[in-house]
């Protein structure tokens, strides 16, 4: 995102600024008691006692503590009083409306001191004064009268503001100082894009709720007994289990003795979910894009409808609104962080360096190599009295590793505990243990005093480390006292100790430190999360707590828990619906707070969080700069050494083949000798006259002394010599480098000077106005000028302040060092294949360039062209069947069959193998077929193994040969029994791998799992950092609650030994409040006590602490935990559970979003890009897919045209069209059901809104003409949503059925699409949506295979598992498809715990035969160790990392779509205005425009160009000749001139990379140079007319006299025929009389016409001939030096006409005549029909300007954007 690292500087701020540390305050001195700091700090306190005082205000609080209730009178009464005499002190300090003025001045004392209600400070706590005295006389009512108050006792919601004064007490902490303009600004422009993305949400969802009123209906059929009245229908008519049916057959089936009947209940008995109508599906659209509790519903609507509109419905709607329209709320809250932490940096701090804080460093030269190094000294070091024997020690590496190993065995032993809660005595072995940590505790404590005698206390106190280590040593002594603390909460500061771990790696260490090393942002927004919990958690109370038997809002701690499970989002439904049920009648308003909250709570806070590890993860300005040179020197190491499998043949001795000659020797005339051949006879040694004579080169030495050669005499007989010494190659290495400086110098200065030597065209590069430094001003100038021997060198070297200067040259080497690695590399190559003749031959027989391997490698590579070549012309034609392209034609097929191969596999289930049916063995045998066909050929064509390009050459290719192994092994054995977890169930479970060859296939997908792959490092260290907290808290959970979980079924007992027998457990078949019948209980079943452990959880031992806490971090299952913990332990203990999930899932998992958002930025490239860098790739990429607006004008030669264009481009009228959409949608708030009476109703009304949507189609059709109309795509889209209408309307009063009616409403769907059409911010973020999933094609599909693969997985491993809690008859692996849609619910974290356990289930809960050869499809069990790395590996991998890269992807494309006008380096604004002008410009709508008009086109724009027009004379010119060299004065496109227009618009040396500014830098300057010549040619010409002028001048008089008799013919009436030089026409022209009737533009025929001198003379004709001399005239001169104002500044037609009059003279010639002077009143009559047409042509435009300018972004088309 678009980062600011700027800071502010409090000193330099100008008065007037906003703190919100700063209370107000008053000057007089009768109260200045009230300024006092430690008044103002109590009164700070206090507002934090009044908010304990409120949280303790409930009824049940005080029935359990009697005694609070005058406690908290007391406190309320003193708060209050104190408060009110505050409040009488700032009135009469400040006055109550007036301010009091203490100071001269009245106007400053209105802005600093304002009066108290004036005050918005002042203002809020006299309001939170006011609830007080309201909350004082409740409870005073309370204490007077409690019975008649327990009445009344809703009045409570009169308190629910007061934990608002908790405000008062955190602004405190809230130091930043702002203009105040600037401030609003920020908070109005942030609010507006919450806004904006909060109307983007909110449009999908009434858009599905519209969806889901029409496509399910009220949901209200139940599975009863037959014959049972559905009036009166009681717990026990239900069929068991509950179940929907559906009454036309096309859903489920109700069991025998049940029938399918309608229920009519209330909404408080039946759920608060469904689709009745909108209101209700509205409701339920949210509560599914929550993600929690949707299953339940989509298996409701599939049981009462066909299954596909639910898979539909639901899966899109979580696909979009969950994935893409929520995930935006995180790309707004990262943007506007990033504008808030520009202005809160002084508050946060930069991030401090990772130092030990006791030792310092020191920059000094090594003696041995001569470079600077950083050198670590110790005479500033803290030392204590101990000898220096204990600081070696203390120092070695022995010792901080001993103690690592020590910290390591203490976690070992502390993970070594288990608990069995069937064993009666464990004591003995917690003595044990207790002995064992005593230990420990002591050695630790001995590290602690070993280091305060080596370091001293003081020295020891330094490092931040040692006050941990000290806190522990502390802690964990207090902890080992075994009667009191041990064994209690103290116990999680032993386990602390694990965070030691993390300095065993450097790594790890630098990434916490990267992460939580600025601190004061993550904490501040813990505390905000924490204040936010406690604020709300006291408002529901006071809202809820007086509901009677509603315990979830009792007391404060309850209430904290609700409200904390719904940030969590897990079971946060219950939560709502149960307080609506209580509720009643306020539902709705419940419901309402309850979203707002939970809207605010999940998308708000935890973006904010993300938002705060990218803040952390991002790399400062400067460093970005330095991490880029960095970047290109790694990539400039290309790899110069060929992989191990082809340095093989290096092991070999050479073999170079003889060749045989067709031609006899003396043919050749000049032998050629490989370079491999002749490098063997070539000294190995490097001689000292070499390196001489290398250094003579580089010397002051007129004639350098000739050197021997250095090539032996070529023998028979090989000649190895010693290897150099490194001193000879380093001398050697730098003398040839010296070299190649020299010789790149001189080149540069050579075509310098050939280019600008000794002219005006050698100035200094830095005259442009776009330089900002010299430095980056001269791209290729040399470093410095050739000495007079020769020499060049680098003056950076000599002269240290001229850095940057070499930077152009910097890039050039890593261009030639990376090219010359890539040379080296193929010379390695061809070395081998000259001496190896087995090198690049597939298995060592097929011949390198033999035919066999040719055809084969014809058939590998074969492929469809993209780019063809015309064959006439010679240029690319790009295919529209780019996907063909793809991939090869062999590859094509194999994809083919690899698809077609997994759909066979999806039809096979336990019960169908593909052992048994040979079908389903066809298409196995037919990809092994196809298979063993593509790999011979690419085995044959590139080799397999030892060959360049190999079949093995990496990962994918060694997946291909599993894949294809295993399958062959699968149909050459065909086991016809395969029994449960045996290697033959393995091998199918490997066979399911088969789709990842699609994967292999794909190019686009390999590329996906790259970059995840890059980023392995990053996720891995986040998985370490959650390893060890959930190890912490795990051996935390093992020590204090291991054996205490376990608990007798039956709840009524609490004694073990009393857990003995049989009791009837009642059966809840039903989530419906239905009453049971008189006389009857709840269906019960007969049910064991047994005393065991929770089903899904337990601490008894490490391994499943961590498994419960693992699927914690998912949300999931942790209120389980919790309520089990506080029956067992108390509520205290919860604590535990809500830290961890805290800190673990809130914290920890927004670590892996940041993670793999920032490893997406840097594989990207965007990661290391500054702010400039990366707003220009964004403009870059919106000026790509800008396109013209293509917005027919304003007819005018039709009236009735223009009447009716004037209608529909009306503001109102265009508001109309959006109210008509809203309310023909609106018509879909009810189900359109046939059978309801409203349905014609509502149906006649849309077919009223049609005929007035087909007049909007009509009228617009006319206006713009059928041709303009259809050139926007969206006027398309608006034609057939009409005309499907239209058939409706025909269909409906033909049929007027169910089918009609579907058909009608799909019609009215598609129209409600068009209103994100007709609403800037929603089109845009509509854009952000739709390019994320173009973008993010290739990563869903991925996730499709890896969900494709663990189906099958799946079905093979848990097929025929029985039934569980979760497992059952919708949610099961019994074939493919319904597997894949469990593994889409696991995908949204919907109970996925849960359903692991159900597929871990073991004997005795499950049969298993006893013949251990049976197969697994003949047992119900499950697999444990299966399951628990099947979920666990697919949970990981989907949730944590792939759906993270949407979020990426969101990111970015928001960034791209959706910045700030302040901060956009071309804003929309500006492209709108070049749209516009564009538009007028193109008149034929082309996309492309003669290059002589461009001119026109840019003196038209208006904004950032116009502004840069008036301070540079020459940008006009540049740009002009940049656009006619771009195809040789061709014409030029909308995208060539809007690219010159951005580039001209930007700070170059601000947002280009370097390669690209070096490019740009180039182009401009020879833009420059070329446009100099003209200018001084043009000059030149100027500088000759004149001279010839004044000798024409100079002629006599009779000459003169006639020049003038016929230029004076023409006025007086007579016809003028053009003489031989066409003079009279030239004084035609010079007479201002212009030449043709058009528009500005000459050519396009508008209707604005060019004014004449008087509106009754008529215009004369002009020959033509007299045109072509004017444009051969104007041809000779391509400039001038100052223009005339007027026309010839806007329309470059009339520029080259009055071009070629001559400068005025104000004195006529020496010797009298006139010559072709004009006459004064003639130039005067002249420069006004100028200055009238120049007036009327900016009129013009403004009209057009402001008609275009009223119509909203989307009128036209996309408008902006095309694909």
């Amino acid at each position: 995102m678009m980062n600011r690292k700027q800071s502010i500087n409090p000193a330099l701020l100008p008065e007037g600024l906003l703190d919100y540390a700063e209370e107000p305050s008053t000057e007089n001195a009768d109260i200045d008691w009230v300024n006092k700091n430690w008044v103002r700090n109590a009164l700070r306190v206090f507002a934090l006692i009044s908010l304990l005082s409120v949280c303790a205000n409930t009824p049940v609080t005080f029935k359990k503590e009697p005694k609070l209730l005058y406690i908290t009178f007391a406190t309320d009464a003193f708060i209050t009083i104190l408060y009110t005499a505050e409040m009488i002190a700032k009135m009469r300090g400040k006055g109550l409306l007036r301010p009091k003025n203490p100071e001269k001045n009245p106007n400053d004392n209105k802005d600093k001191y304002p009066a108290y209600l004036k005050d918005k400070w002042c203002r809020f706590d006299a309001i939170m004064l006011a609830f007080h005295y309201i909350s004082l006389g409740l409870h005073l009512f309370q204490i007077l009268r409690p019975d008649t108050y327990a009445l009344y006792a809703y009045l409570s919601i009169w308190r629910a503001p007061r934990p608002l004064i908790m405000i008062r007490f955190i602004r405190v902490f809230l130091k930043v100082k702002l203009p105040e303009k600037r401030l609003s600004a920020i908070f109005k422009r942030s609010g507006q894009q919450i806004y904006n993305v909060t109307l983007f949400f909110l449009f999908f969802m009434s858009l599905y709720a519209l969806i889901g009123v029409q496509f399910f209906g009220p949901l209200e059929h139940h599975c009863i007994k037959i014959n049972t009245n559905a009036a009166n229908v009681t717990f026990n008519d239900l069929a068991i289990p509950d179940a929907i049916c559906s009454p036309h057959k096309d859903g489920y089936n109700c069991p025998n003795g049940t029938s399918c009947q309608e229920l009519q209940l209330p909404r408080d008995v039946r759920g608060f979910a469904g689709f009745d109508e909108f209101a209700t599906s509205f409701f339920t659209v949210y509560q599914a894009s929550s993600m929690e509790g949707w299953s339940l519903t989509m298996y409701r609507t599939m049981d009462a409808l066909p299954t596909w509109r639910s898979v539909i419905y639901f899966f899109s709607l979580i696909f979009f609104l969950s994935w893409l329209v929520k995930n935006v709320f995180i790309a707004v809250i990262t943007e506007t962080f990033a504008e808030f932490r520009v202005h809160f940096q002084e508050m946060w701090g930069n991030r401090p360096l990772l130092s030990d804080g006791m030792s310092q460093q020191i920059i000094m030269i090594d003696d041995a190599t001569g470079k600077w190094k950083l050198v670590t000294v110790d005479e500033n070091k803290p030392k204590g009295p101990a000898p220096e024997v204990c600081q070696r020690i203390l120092r070695s590496n022995g010792f901080h590793l001993g103690m690592l190993f020590l910290v390591f065995t203490n976690a070992i032993t502390s993970a070594s505990v288990h608990f069995r809660h069937d064993e009666q005595d464990w004591k003995s072995y917690e003595r044990i243990f207790y002995v064992v940590e005593l230990i420990f505790t002591i050695l630790f404590d001995a590290e602690v005093v070993f280091k305060m005698y080596c370091l001293g206390i003081r020295g020891y106190l330094k490092r931040s480390a040692h006050k941990f280590e000290l806190f522990l040593a502390i802690t964990t002594t207090i902890h080992a006292e075994p009667t009191l603390f041990y064994h209690s909460q103290l116990t999680y500061f032993q386990v602390l100790r694990c965070v030691r771990l993390i300095k065993a790696s450097p790594m790890l260490e630098g990434f916490v430190h990267k992460i939580f090393g600025p601190g004061r942002k993550l904490g501040s927004l813990i505390v905000f999360t924490i204040c936010l919990l406690v604020i709300t958690s006291c408002i529901s109370m006071q809202f809820f707590c007086f509901v009677p038997q509603f315990k979830r809002f009792e007391t404060f701690p309850d209430a904290f828990m609700s409200m904390f499970q719904i940030l969590t989002q897990e079971g946060w439904i219950d939560v709502m619906d149960e307080t609506m049920q209580q509720t009643g009648q306020f539902s709705p308003l419940v419901a309402f707070y309850f979203i707002l909250y939970h809207l605010f709570a999940t998308l708000i806070i935890l973006s904010l969080f993300v938002a705060v590890i990218l803040d952390n993860l991002e790399l400062e300005e400067d460093m970005k700069k330095i991490k880029q040179m960095r970047a290109r020197e790694q990539s400039v190491g290309t790899k110069e050494k060929l992989p191990y499998r082809l340095r093989v043949f290096t092991k070999f001795p050479d073999r170079p083949q003889m060749v045989k000659l067709p031609r006899m020797p003396s043919e050749f005339p000049i032998p050629k000798i490989r370079e491999s051949f002749m490098r063997q006879f070539v000294s190995q040694e490097i001689d000292e006259p070499l390196i001489l004579n290398e250094i003579s080169c580089t010397t002051p030495v007129k004639q350098a002394p000739k050197r021997p050669m250095l090539i032996d005499t070529i023998s028979t007989k090989m000649d190895y010599k010693s290897q150099p010494t490194p001193a000879e190659v380093q001398a050697s290495l730098q003398a040839l480098i010296r070299d190649a400086y020299k010789r790149r110098n001189m080149m540069n200065d050579a075509e310098l000077n050939a280019k600008g030597a000794g002219g005006l065209l050698a100035r200094d590069r830095a005259r442009s106005v776009r330089r900002v430094d010299n430095s980056a001003a001269r791209p290729k100038a040399a470093l410095e000028a050739i000495r007079e021997n020769g020499e060049a060198g680098f003056t950076a070297a000599r002269k240290g302040n001229q850095k940057g200067k070499e930077q152009d040259v910097d890039i050039k080497l890593l261009q030639q060092k990376k090219l010359q690695a890539e040379i080296r590399r193929n010379q390695q190559e061809e070395d081998l294949r000259e001496n190896h003749p087995n090198f690049d031959t597939p298995l060592f027989f097929v011949g390198r360039e033999s035919r066999f391997r040719k055809f084969c490698q014809t058939i590998v590579y074969a492929r469809y062209e993209i780019l063809r070549r015309d064959p006439v012309t010679g240029k690319e034609i790009k295919s529209s069947y780019k996907v063909l392209g793809l991939v090869s034609y062999l590859d094509w097929v194999m994809i083919i069959v690899t698809v077609l191969s997994c759909a066979s596999i999806m039809f096979e289930t336990p019960s169908y193998r593909v052992m048994d049916h040979p079908i389903l063995q066809i298409a196995e045998y037919a990809f092994v077929v196809c298979m063993s066909t593509e790999l011979i050929l690419k085995v044959l064509a590139d080799g397999f193994l030892f060959t360049p390009k190999a079949l093995i050459r990496d990962a994918g290719g060694i997946l291909d040969l599993f894949i294809y192994t295993t399958s062959l092994v699968f149909i050459a054995w065909m086991p016809q029994k395969v029994p449960e977890q045996s290697s033959i169930q393995f091998l199918m479970v490997l066979r399911c791998l088969r789709p990842l060859r699609i994967f292999i296939l794909v190019p686009h997908m390999r590329k996906v799992v790259i970059e995840l792959c890059r980023g392995f490092k990053e996720i891995f260290l986040v998985s370490s950092l959650l390893v060890i907290l959930m190890f912490m808290f795990s051996s935390f959970g093992v020590q204090l609650y291991g054996g205490k979980m376990a608990r007798c079924t039956d709840p009524d007992i609490k004694d073990r030994n009393k857990c003995v027998g049989v009791f009837w457990r009642k059966i809840y078949v039903s989530k419906m409040k239905i009453p049971s019948a008189p006389g009857n209980d709840h269906p019960r079943m007969l049910v064991p006590r047994v005393w065991a452990n929770p089903r899904n959880f337990n601490f008894d031992g490490i391994g499943m602490a961590m498994l419960a806490l693992f699927e914690t971090l998912s949300f999931k299952g942790w209120l389980e935990i919790r309520d089990t913990i506080i029956m067992q332990c108390g509520l205290a203990h919860s604590i535990y559970v809500h830290v961890f999930v805290f800190l673990g899932a809130m914290i920890g998992l927004t670590l892996f979003v940041g993670v793999v958002i920032a490893n997406y930025s840097e594989n990207k490239g965007t990661a290391l890009l500054t702010v400039d860098q990366r707003r220009w790739c964004d403009l870059k990429k919106r000026l790509k897919i800008a396109q013209p607006l293509h917005l027919p004008s304003r007819p005018g030669g039709n009236p009735f045209r223009a009447f009716v264009y004037d209608i529909t481009q009306n503001i109102y009228f265009k508001r109309l069209t959006a109210f008509l959409v809203i309310a023909t949608s609106a018509l879909l708030c009810l189900s359109w059901d046939s059978l309801k009476p409203y349905t014609v109703s509502l149906t006649t009304i849309s077919v009223v809104f049609n005929w007035l949507f087909v007049c909007e189609v009509v009228m617009k059709m006319i206006a713009f003409s059928p041709h303009g109309y259809w050139q926007s795509r969206r006027n398309r889209y608006e034609l057939l949503v009409t005309a499907l209408g239209v058939v409706w309307i025909v269909a409906h009063f033909i049929w007027m059925n169910d089918y009609t009616n579907t058909f009608g409403f799909c019609v009215t769907m598609l129209r409600f699409s068009t209103i994100s059409g007709k609403h800037a911010t929603l089109k845009m973020l509509m854009l952000t949506v739709g390019v994320s999933m173009v973008k993010s094609f290739f990563i869903i599909l991925w996730m499709f295979l890896l969900i494709l693969v663990y189906a099958f997985a799946g079905v093979v491993l848990f097929g025929s598992v029985k039934w569980g809690d979760n497992v059952g008859r919708h949610a099961n692996f019994q074939h493919a498809p319904r597997a894949i849609g469990v593994l889409f619910r696991i995908v949204t974290g919907e109970d996925w715990n849960r359903i692991m356990h159900d597929c871990m289930v073991t004997p005795p809960f499950c049969t298993r035969q006893l013949p251990p050869l049976d197969s697994f499809w003949d047992t119900d069990c499950g697999n444990w160790t299966g399951a628990l790395i099947y979920f666990c590996s697919f949970y990981v991998m989907i949730t944590y990392i792939v759906l993270n890269l949407l979020v990426a992807i969101i990111i970015e494309n928001f960034s791209l779509f959706y910045s700030n006008e302040e901060d956009a380096l071309l804003s929309y604004a500006d492209l709108r205005n070049f749209q516009f002008t564009w538009n007028v410009v193109d008149v034929n709508q082309k996309g492309f425009i003669p290059v002589k008009r461009v001119k026109f086109l840019i003196l038209l724009l208006k904004g950032r160009l116009e502004k840069l027009l008036a301070e540079d004379m020459f940008l006009l010119k540049h740009m002009c000749h940049e656009l006619e060299r771009l195809h040789n004065g061709d014409d030029v496109t909308f995208h060539d001139v809007l690219n010159t227009y951005s580039n001209r618009t930007v700070e170059i040396h601000k947002s280009l990379q370097f390669e690209e500014l070096l490019a740009r830098q180039e182009l401009e300057y020879q833009i420059e140079e070329e446009v100099a010549k003209q200018t001084i040619r043009s000059w030149l010409d100027s500088c000759i007319r004149k001279i010839r002028l004044k000798q024409k001048g100079q002629q006599s008089l009779i000459h003169s006299l006639r020049a003038q008799n016929e230029a004076l013919v023409p006025s007086a009436g007579t016809p003028a025929t053009p003489g031989e030089d066409g003079k009279p026409e030239q004084r035609k022209r010079k007479a201002g009389v212009t030449e043709r009737s058009g528009s500005v533009t000459g050519l396009t025929g508008r209707r604005f016409l060019q004014p004449s001198r008087s509106d009754a003379q008529a215009e004369p004709q002009v020959p033509e001939t007299s045109r072509e001399m004017r444009r051969e005239g104007t041809k000779k001169r391509s400039g001038r030096s100052n223009p005339p104002k007027g026309l010839a500044e806007v329309a470059e037609s009339n520029e080259k006409d009055v071009s070629m009059m001559p400068p005025r003279q104000n004195t006529l010639p020496m010797d009298g005549s006139i010559g072709e002077e004009k006459l004064p009143s003639e130039e005067e009559e002249a420069r006004k029909a100028l200055a009238e047409s120049v007036k009327a042509i900016h009129e013009w435009y403004q009209r057009e300007m402001e008609i275009m300018l009223s119509e909203s972004d989307s009128d036209y088309d996309d408008s902006n954007y095309g694909y």
